[in-house]
């Protein structure tokens, strides 16, 4: 158990069951009151983002998570769009697949975990997933990835006084908007 005081952003704790990791920290004292802390916090397991607020001297069990680099195999959603089916012998449904490279141990990760992050997904591809009691809780992309533009209409050159973008399709399916020196390929 360690006190409220001691919460910083980057901490992770457990409040009624549910593991939570500190965004923000906050602790303001009133004249002859006692201080309060206000933390806004992420809940691990469903993504979502609260304010909390608790007395000085209350206390909250400490986690320890870990984070560790898994390579992605390959995945088996039927409602993900992104999710090239497999011909593999495993039909899970919903699942992405991740093997740990140093110890080749296979992991499953429900299509919830991954949510809005599967288009970035690539076969073979490290991401670093945080784990908790053994349970994978979030994947973490890398800060920078490579896609192919698939698609994409010619620069047209006109007011250039100000930043011109122009629509793209990436190999993965997604459309974002580029800059007009982009290129298909």
């Amino acid at each position: 158990m360690i006190s409220v005081t001691e919460l910083r952003a980057g901490r992770t704790f457990e409040e009624n069951g549910e593991p939570f990791v500190v965004l923000k920290y906050e602790h303001t004292k009133m004249g002859r009151g006692t201080a309060n802390i206000k933390v806004k916090v992420r809940n691990l397991k469903t993504g979502a983002v609260l304010e909390k607020t608790f007395i000085s001297g209350a206390k909250v069990s400490e986690i320890s998570t870990v984070k560790r680099k898994l390579q992605y195999l390959y995945c088996e959603a039927s409602s993900s769009a992104y999710c090239k089916a497999s011909s593999s012998a495993y039909k899970d449904k919903d699942n992405f697949y991740f093997m740990d490279p140093k110890t080749f141990e296979q992991f499953s990760i429900s299509s919830e975990i991954i949510s809005d992050q599967a288009p970035f997904l690539r076969e073979e591809a490290l991401v670093d997933v945080l784990f908790w009691e053994e349970k994978p809780l979030s994947i973490e992309l890398p800060p920078k990835m490579e896609f192919e533009v698939k698609e994409t209409g010619p620069g047209v050159r006109g007011d250039s006084a100000t930043n011109i973008f122009k629509p793209a399709t990436l190999e993965n399916g997604l459309k974002i908007k580029v800059p007009l020196f982009i290129n298909q390929g």
